[in-house]
Order: structure tokens, then sequence, then C-alpha cells
């Protein structure tokens, strides 16, 4: 059973920055949790695409996924330990069928991904958690922007 969130921002407005276990609003839980399976389907594709990728332009894009989002996703655990958040241990793996596929996936991803990890920064609840959202939103942009390069190469 979900808790309503319309007394979470009320409640947390009159919060220090501090930020103990179990302060965190169930939106700022839910990111944690969705940027956490997001980071590593992110590094799982990434091995993939770095392993089978036909382009070479391909591949250096895997490659990057693969150390950009380990550093994220050890970041975010960290954080997540920190505020006795469970995040899940699943690998999920997704396919596709060609460099043009996985581009394309990335693409869309990374723009969905960019939306959320802002909305975060902007109105999260926790100011730890907003920083890290701020920090990596900016990585983000730059893989969006990599992979709308690499995307247009492989079409």
């Amino acid at each position: 059973p979900k808790t309503t969130s319309s007394s979470s921002p009320a409640a947390s407005a009159g919060q220090t920055a501090k930020s103990a276990v179990g302060t965190l609003s169930a939106k700022d839980k839910g990111f944690m949790q969705k940027a956490a399976k997001g980071g590593m389907m992110e590094v799982a594709m990434g091995k993939m695409a770095a392993q089978n990728g036909q382009s070479a332009d391909v591949k250096s894009f895997g490659k990057r996924m693969v150390t950009d989002h380990s550093k994220a996703n050890t970041e975010l655990m960290a954080l997540a330990e920190k505020k006795g958040v469970k995040l899940a241990a699943e690998k999920p793996s997704e396919k596709w069928n060609s460099d043009k596929d996985y581009m394309d996936m990335m693409v869309k991803d990374h723009e969905k991904d960019l939306a959320e990890f802002q909305d975060e920064a902007k109105n999260g609840s926790d100011s730890d958690l907003k920083n890290f959202a701020e920090r990596t939103a900016k990585i983000v942009q730059k893989h969006l922007d990599l992979a709308k390069q690499t995307q247009s190469k492989v079409q």
C-alpha cells in the first residue's frame, strides 16, 4: 500500500537539511530505486554494446556508459545505505538487434532519465539526494548529447 504524498511536502518543508534514516519522502525513495535500476541496466547494456557493437562509436559509447554509470551507482548505493533505503540488486538484461536499436534506446532512455534527475534536483525533499541528482543530471545530459551524436552515425 502506498502512502499519499500530499503530507510529505508539508512535513518535509519544516525539516532542516539534515536527513536521518527514515526521513526521505516516498517520492525521494522512489527516485532512488528507479535511478538504481536504470543505472544497473545502463551498465549491463553498456557491457553488451562494448563487446557486441558493430561500430567503434557504439563500442566506445558502451564503455563510457559502464564507466560513468558504475561510478554513479556506487555513489547512489552509498547514499541509499546512509538514508536507510534498500535498493534492488537485480541486473536487468535488455536485448537489441542492432547498433541503431541500442542507440535509439539510449537516446530515449537518457531523455527520460534527464527529466527525472532534473525534477529530483529541483523538487526533491532531501538535500543530499538533490545534490546527487543535480550532479548526475549534468552527466546524463552529456550522455544524451553523445548518444544523439553516436545515433546519427549509425542510422
